[in-house]
């Protein structure tokens, strides 16, 4: 039984690492989306930082990317810059793939 269990054990162990960084990735994603959208509003600096920050809180609202999409479409429509839904899940995926690579690189 000692294989078996060094086995589930490391099976649990690399499921935890694995949950951890899709955390991190999603987090790090939406806030270099959320920058994105502010400087499509015109933000900059600290302005930018807590547009970018509330895009990683709306994040909480539900599961799915449906509610940092829908934040940010509704902030880009209010300031007169609408940008459509599959253009901003479209970029929301790129960001995907560079923030897990900022975070594999240690950034």
């Amino acid at each position: 039984m000692t294989a078996f269990d060094n086995r589930r054990d490391a099976f649990e162990k690399q499921f935890s690492l694995d949950e951890e960084l899709r955390f991190k990735a999603t987090a790090r994603r939406n806030k270099l989306f959320g920058l994105w959208a502010a400087d499509q509003l015109g933000k900059s600096g600290a302005d930018a930082e807590a547009y970018a920050k509330s895009v990683v809180l709306a994040d909480f609202e539900e599961a799915g990317d449906a509610d940092v999409v829908r934040k940010v479409s509704r902030d880009l429509e209010s300031a007169g810059k609408p940008v459509g839904e599959t253009e901003l899940t479209a970029r929301l995926l790129d960001l995907t793939a560079r923030a897990v690579e900022e975070i594999k690189a240690g950034r």
